[in-house]
């Protein structure tokens, strides 16, 4: 059960992430990654690995986003 909410948190992150790829939306990703780190922690109590593993792709996705706009663009 644990891994199905980890599942749907990274969704929910994953979705909000890619409008934020847009220039000068750069910004959302500041609440995107604690998101997506949240749903991490959620998987690290579940049985598998995968939703886990989702959740941080989704965090370093906008964390290397949130790099290369500088932190705001």
């Amino acid at each position: 059960m644990l891994s199905l909410i980890s599942l749907l948190i990274g969704c929910v992150a994953l979705m909000l992430a890619i409008p934020a790829l847009i220039p000068f939306l750069g910004w959302a990703n500041w609440l995107i990654v604690p998101l997506a780190l949240l749903g991490a922690l959620v998987g690290h109590f579940a049985q598998g690995t995968g939703a886990r593993n989702f959740c941080f792709f989704v965090a370093a996705f906008a964390m290397l986003r949130l790099w290369l706009g500088g932190g705001i663009v």
